[in-house]
């Protein structure tokens, strides 16, 4: 499998300018790229990956494109083959081919975008130095803040630059399964707003709210920016103070749900989670709140977490009534609102709502699990 290895870089104030060089030339090669391939749509014909290989070597050439050649090869080339990526992407989800959202076509690249990437392969001969440090081509010797190993076999690094002015290096690493000592048990997981995540044995995650705890602090940030005039350097200062204010509570919230998701997988066999439509929940009136928990992060954690360690991970049809079934008699009470966190069944038992969705969730994933043509769920009693 493939993962990936972020660690924090710390260029000097020169290594800046050339990275800031590397960042336009690649914007430069994308963009006359794109245009290309556009121009040749409208005219009808097709422009192959050669060619435009071709009119970057010409580029490369030209007086008025000369100062291309003074950043890594590698790194134009790369522009290029993340164009024809954008471009089969966005083929294969308007013929149906590519699962998940669709994929809009590609659009030029502005300087001004939140992350500027470089990526170098191991034709650019990227190497991490016996100090430690990552030497890049016609960049450097670049400090790096090492939070753990990186494995030998590396085959690429992508520079990133994200919209607080922080640096990144990016290293896509191939590891083998570590699969973790077998467990007994196994789990469902309501996800809420109030209470985070509810588990089928009991145990409830309080819901962190880090937006909702830095909502003060962000709101002076960005009134003190709208009060800035547009094009000053004043303006410049306040947006990189917003952005850092919002990168903190990024990472917090990541953080944090790594340490969760962790937990869940080294202490389960099964992980069962309902399949939500977030993007939905999203759109209503309840939207700060949806974002602010991060849900979709948290179920990506956990099911990757779960192919790397050796656990299952499923998700429950999104149209299953988790909550408005009994975990008892399996007995189905019909929709109730949002207020109502405690119902009695008919056949007598008190349910507590999260609690009582979070063992139907269990009990359908083992069900879809254990018995491929489906069948009746049968909830534990």
């Amino acid at each position: 499998m493939q993962l990936r290895y972020n660690f924090r870089l710390y260029p000097t104030v020169g290594q800046q300018q050339s990275l800031a060089k590397a960042f336009g030339c690649a914007r430069v090669v994308y963009n006359d790229a794109l245009a290309a391939r556009r121009e040749a749509f409208e005219a009808g014909r097709k422009i192959s990956d050669g060619e435009l290989s071709k009119r970057l070597t010409e580029a490369k050439q030209a007086p008025q494109r000369a100062w291309l050649a003074e950043v890594s090869s590698v790194v134009l080339q790369q522009a290029l083959a993340d164009l024809n990526t954008a471009y089969r992407n966005f083929f294969q989800s308007v013929a149906g081919k590519r699962k998940g959202a669709k994929v809009a076509p590609p659009r030029f690249r502005s300087r001004k975008d939140n992350r500027q990437a470089i990526r170098f392969t191991r034709n650019a001969r990227f190497t991490i130095t016996p100090g430690r440090k990552l030497r890049l081509p016609k960049i450097g010797d670049v400090a790096v803040r090492w939070s753990r190993e990186v494995p030998s076999d590396l085959s690429s690094v992508t520079v990133i630059r994200d919209a607080a002015g922080r640096y990144f290096a990016s290293f896509v690493v191939r590891m083998d399964a570590e699969p973790l000592p077998l467990a007994d048990s196994e789990v469902g997981i309501d996800l809420g707003l109030t209470t985070f995540a509810v588990l089928s044995d009991g145990k409830a995650i309080t819901a962190p709210r880090f937006l909702r705890q830095a909502e003060r602090k962000l709101r002076k940030a960005q009134q003190s920016l709208s009060r800035k005039e547009k094009g000053s350097a004043n303006r410049a200062k306040a947006r990189l103070k917003v952005a850092k204010a919002h990168a903190k509570v990024a990472d917090t919230r990541r953080d944090w749900a790594h340490k969760q998701s962790t937990a869940i997988i080294r202490d389960n066999q099964a992980v069962y989670v309902e399949d939500l439509c977030i993007k939905g929940l999203a759109r209503t009136g309840l939207a700060k709140s949806v974002h602010d928990a991060g849900w979709g992060l948290f179920t990506r954690m956990l099911q990757e977490k779960a192919a790397r360690r050796g656990r299952y991970f499923g998700k429950v049809d999104r149209f299953f009534p988790s909550s408005q079934m009994c975990s008892v008699c399996a007995a189905i009470d019909g929709p109730k609102p949002l207020s109502v966190r405690r119902w009695t069944c008919t056949c007598g038992t008190v349910h507590d709502r999260d609690l009582n969705a979070a063992m139907n969730i269990l009990a359908a994933g083992r069900a879809d699990r254990l018995n491929a043509c489906g069948g009746t769920i049968s909830p534990a009693a």
